[in-house]
């Protein structure tokens, strides 16, 4: 597959990604977290906006391509 295609299909799969993942995020917030005190909304949307990355982290390692060996 060459570069550029790799790298526009992990831009879009990164956009959607980014997308359901709020979308997700935040329903579940709304729904379990209502009667809860603001320490738990903050723990709950730290560890929640940091865990996006590891998805991306594996899209964007499959945009830079197979690793290539060194002789």
């Amino acid at each position: 597959m060459p570069p550029r295609l790799r790298s526009f299909i992990g831009t879009i799969l990164i956009i959607f990604l980014v997308i359901i993942y709020a979308l997700v995020a935040t329903t579940i917030a709304t729904l379990t977290l209502a009667n809860y005190p603001w320490w738990v909304h903050l723990l709950y949307f730290l560890f929640s906006g940091l865990l996006w990355i590891l998805p991306a982290m594996l899209i964007i390692k499959w945009m830079a391509g197979p690793v290539r060996k060194s002789d």
